[in-house]
């Protein structure tokens, strides 16, 4: 890696540290926050589905933000429209405010986090690129992963300390001052390198240009597109199974005011990213195909939650989480790999901003359907099950697989047989 390059990734790091570290503050303890606030699980996973319907609804727009705007506007857009919904939920918490309520602040929550969403690694990547950077794509992106899970880890366990100490709205404070933080950063550090943004005087048209492009690279694209067909059921479950660790965990623990035990299960999760995060670039290595990784991973990490439902032991729920956390995350720089290699710059942003949608859209359906099945038949079932709509990404990504692109393989570091 030049010089050029290593600055990249050091910004790139850092902007990456900063951005997990405010929003994990709150991750280990959120759905207990909503619970505080009188939600029944129906209405705190519905907000959670708002939330996400927010980043489906805004994800494209955002996106061409990016690429029409620059990387650098919508990654500071995203700091003011976060910093300000997380405190308005903070309000909301304060005040006992009605199911309506939550659900608009929710979606705005939404709208701050597609900002970042494709803007960030689409900055990476294109500023790899133009920096001359020779190697494969894994190693950057794990080195980011194993940042936000140290960040993810440090925050999620210091957020369900904190509210444990205090209460469960000084976490949400914490992360406005962190984001505010965060702008000032990304203003000084950030700039658009290796891509020029086209800021038309007809923004309409101009819209209208990059979304046709970015179709006729992502959802016409076979490879890409089956790779965000499979998003729904993979990142749907993900979601929903991430936040209903903290009650499912407190339920075995038998306290359920023990909220550091909740943060546990955030911090398993980050544990695992920094690990998986180092492991990418191994297993890249060792497969020569990126697709074989992608399935054995969605396959195994179903299984893994099926088991992970049946179980009534607290120790043996922590294992097995863990090991769905290890693989899952072993296959995030491999799959953010395979989708850049096949994408364009010019439309990278929306691209990766329209994957991100399919992936929200499943949370839409999941997270209220197992959050009533929870409030019906208990965490159990609903962790089992999402397992079993976790194994419906299997057939997607082989059918990517079948297109034999060259991404595929691309910087594969040795011709491993599989």
């Amino acid at each position: 890696m030049n010089a050029a390059a290593r600055k990249i990734q050091r910004i790139y790091l850092t902007l990456t540290l900063g951005n997990t570290l405010a929003a994990s503050f709150i991750w280990g303890i959120n759905t207990l926050f909503l619970l505080d606030a009188g939600l029944t699980n129906l209405e705190a996973f519905t907000a959670n589905a708002f939330f996400t319907a927010g980043m489906v609804l805004f994800e494209v727009p955002t996106g061409v933000v990016a690429d029409g705007w620059g990387r650098r506007a919508s990654f500071l857009l995203g700091t003011v429209t976060l910093a300000v919904s997380t405190y308005l939920y903070y309000l909301l918490w304060q005040l006992s405010a009605p199911f309506w309520a939550w659900a608009v602040v929710s979606v705005l929550l939404g709208l701050g986090f597609t900002f970042f969403s494709g803007a960030v690694e689409a900055w990476l990547v294109d500023a790899l690129h133009f920096s001359a950077y020779e190697g494969n794509l894994e190693t950057v992106l794990g080195r980011g992963q194993m940042v936000s899970g140290i960040a993810m880890l440090v925050g999620s366990a210091a957020g369900g300390v904190i509210a444990q100490a205090t209460n469960l709205g000084v976490p949400f404070l914490l992360r406005v001052g962190v984001l505010l933080s965060m702008f000032a950063v990304a203003f000084l550090l950030m700039h658009d390198v290796g891509f020029t943004p086209e800021r038309s005087p007809h923004p309409l048209q101009a819209t209208r240009a990059v979304l046709t492009a970015s179709i006729d690279g992502g959802l016409k694209n076979p490879p890409v597109r089956y790779i965000m067909l499979a998003a729904p059921f993979s990142a749907g479950v993900g979601i929903y199974v991430f936040y209903a660790l903290q009650p499912f965990l407190l339920e075995l623990f038998g306290d359920p005011r023990a909220y550091s035990i909740a943060g546990l299960a955030a911090a398993i999760v980050a544990g695992a990213e920094v690990v998986g995060g180092w492991l990418a670039p191994t297993v890249r290595r060792l497969v020569r195909k990126r697709t074989t990784v992608l399935v054995a991973t969605s396959a195994l990490g179903g299984l893994l939650l099926m088991a992970l439902g049946f179980t009534r032991l607290f120790w043996v729920a922590l294992l097995l989480l863990t090991l769905w956390a290890l693989v899952t995350a072993a296959a995030t720089p491999v799959r953010q790999a395979y989708l850049n290699d096949m994408i364009s710059s010019r439309q990278r942003a929306t691209v990766l901003s329209f994957d991100s949608l399919m992936g929200s859209s499943g949370g839409i359906v999941v997270q209220p359907v197992m959050g009533r099945t929870a409030d019906v038949y208990g965490y159990s079932l609903s962790l089992a099950l999402s397992g079993v709509i976790g194994l419906f990404a299997v057939p997607f990504l082989l059918a990517s697989r079948r297109r034999r692109s060259p991404a595929d393989t691309a910087a594969a570091a040795s011709e491993a047989p599989l």
